[in-house]
């Protein structure tokens, strides 16, 4: 990938992990949902990510999800969108169904600390599926909200994460502050991908 003056920062490109992060810089996993890519049976749930970050925030997300043909866009303070099988449509977070709130959940690193959260925010339905269509499924208003408290790197999340804000979403930490990128060793830590619905705590 190449965009003249701005850092790529990638999964593959060991020497990028040590940069201090710029005040813009890109975040890019060719392959997001490793596990999924390999397994017979991670029924297609893999992506490419390609994500833009100014002063710790993502304002541009692209998620390609190549075994479901289907792409999704977001840029902050413009919108959402997804193309699927040739056609486009814009994208929202819905309001939370009266059945209750419908989660998705990591398909290869659900914990423990995710049973016991799903369980105490009275979540009625969980979806589990692989890499950053997890983001992108709140996104499109199939699902309401994404927690995960295992560890992940930045590039596995700030393309869905953009989708997701551009498409009405937030992304906090599990005591709810703003979720903010440039950590040491581009590392993330727990946060909670939120749609429609919004943890108490």
């Amino acid at each position: 990938m190449s965009a003249p003056g701005i850092t790529v920062i990638s999964e593959e490109n060991a020497a990028s992990h040590a940069l201090s992060p710029p005040a813009c810089f890109f975040l890019v996993d060719p392959v997001d949902g490793t596990r999924e890519f390999l397994r017979p049976d991670g029924n297609g749930a893999f992506t490419v990510n390609i994500g833009l970050v100014i002063e710790g925030a993502p304002v541009m997300g692209i998620v390609l999800a190549p075994a479901h043909d289907r792409l999704f866009c977001g840029l902050v303070g413009d919108g959402a969108s997804e193309i699927a099988a040739g056609k486009a449509r814009d994208i929202a977070v819905r309001p939370v169904p009266g059945s209750g709130p419908v989660a998705v959940a990591s398909r290869s690193h659900r914990d423990e600390e995710t049973d016991n959260w799903l369980t105490a925010h009275g979540i009625a339905e969980t979806i589990s599926t692989g890499s950053s269509m997890k983001f992108c499924l709140v996104a499109a208003g199939e699902a309401d909200v994404y927690p995960r408290f295992g560890p992940t790197m930045e590039w596995d999340t700030a393309a869905g994460d953009a989708v997701l804000r551009a498409a009405g979403g937030r992304m906090i930490t599990p005591d709810g502050a703003p979720y903010l990128y440039g950590k040491p060793d581009y590392r993330s830590t727990a946060f909670i991908a939120c749609g429609g619905f919004m943890p108490s705590n």
